[in-house]
């Protein structure tokens, strides 16, 4: 199979409210589609860079030149077996995963569509919904928090993550706990703290958590493991996590005893299913991780938390959750508590292109 036509459109897309953390807050996404077509069928793809470079050097702006100018280019015409091989005429430039990653997973639907089978069945994972989970942003007030919380609650959301940062940590933890018993609970940092924090991290341990997430600094495996050979809770690794090579690197360490797997951070499917079987391998519990994705990245992350080693609820909630209006069809919505698989081909939902054409702020086509 050869793409022939590749379009790249960033959208601007308003959150349904401000989503913070403890390196800033987002009220916007500028997000990048990117649509391949071949054999008469299309794929799409998602970038989840971020529009500054507080969670990665990436950015949309920089993606967007990467893309533009490097990666896009040479790949209409490329022949290719699988979804695998789509990326191999630019192996040569170094690092950009985001950006690489919205062009592989576009051909992962495209060859799931032509196959005529769900992605999820693609990637050999299982057909049954899924429990998912809820991202907490930074509130306000414990209150505020406290109110959220019971509501996701009530929506079904199997596993609450609240964000964290120095000064809105501890105390307001201990009011969740206090008021919401034995729910699955977990705090992640973002990267906010340091080893030095340990008096701090020791009064987390004792909050039933089941995990801490990317305590100190993304680049710093060792003190991770510093820190895990202090706790009793699990360290789980999302930022520090690039590549299997990351993965294993941490593993070998005792640096986390879960990850977070993000498909749009390793670089595409391909590199999330190679960490996931080390993991599995391993015995290491892993879990998929959101980047206030569109319809689009969100059903490709569904689709990879099919695999056997997803065993926490991922951050893969209703569009709801994020969009007053989604760009895909059917929405996504909790059914009983869990998330539905599609059962179409590819993705399983359908881009809405009359939306996506009122949200688009600029369009680059490649071939066609």
């Amino acid at each position: 199979m050869k793409p022939q036509r590749i379009e790249l459109r960033e959208i601007r897309l308003p959150l349904r409210e401000v989503f913070e953390i403890s390196s800033g807050a987002r009220r916007n996404r500028r997000l990048l589609l990117i649509r391949v077509e071949g054999e008469g069928v299309h794929g799409w793809g998602e970038c989840v860079a971020a529009e500054d470079p507080s969670y990665s050097p990436e950015t949309t702006e920089t993606a967007w030149h990467v893309l533009t100018e490097f990666l896009l280019p040479p790949l209409v015409g490329h022949p290719m077996e699988g979804p695998e091989d789509i990326l191999a005429p630019v192996e040569w430039v170094r690092g950009h995963r985001m950006a690489r990653a919205g062009i592989e997973m576009a051909v992962w639907d495209l060859h799931a569509r032509l196959l005529g089978m769900p992605l999820w069945e693609f990637l050999g994972g299982r057909g049954e919904p899924l429990e998912v989970g809820v991202s907490v942003g930074l509130q306000p007030d414990d209150d505020t928090l406290l109110r959220k919380v019971e509501a996701y609650l009530e929506e079904g959301y199997a596993r609450i993550k609240i964000k964290i940062k120095p000064g809105r940590d501890v105390d307001m933890l201990q009011a969740v706990r206090a008021r919401f018993g034995d729910v699955p609970l977990m705090a992640d940092a973002n990267s906010a703290y340091a080893l030095a924090d340990l008096p701090l991290f020791r009064e987390l341990d004792d909050l039933g958590l089941t995990m801490i997430e990317q305590p100190l600094h993304h680049e710093d495996i060792l003190e991770h493991a510093r820190l895990q050979a202090e706790l009793t809770t699990p360290i789980c690794l999302d930022e520090s996590i690039r590549s299997e090579a990351d993965a294993r690197l941490a593993l070998e360490l005792d640096a986390t005893r879960v990850i977070n797997i993000k498909p749009g951070r390793v670089g595409g499917l391909a590199e999330a299913r190679r960490v996931h079987d080390l993991c599995r391998r391993r015995g290491v519990p892993v879990w998929c991780g959101g980047m206030l994705e569109s319809g689009v990245g969100r059903a490709h992350n569904l689709a990879l938390a099919t695999l056997p080693g997803f065993v926490f609820p991922g951050d893969i909630s209703a569009s709801s959750r994020y969009w007053k209006r989604d760009v895909v069809t059917p929405e996504f919505e909790l059914v009983d508590g869990r998330m539905p698989l599609p059962d179409g081909p590819g993705i399983g939902v359908e881009p809405d292109l009359e939306r996506i054409e009122s949200l688009t702020h600029r369009v680059k086509v490649f071939g066609g």
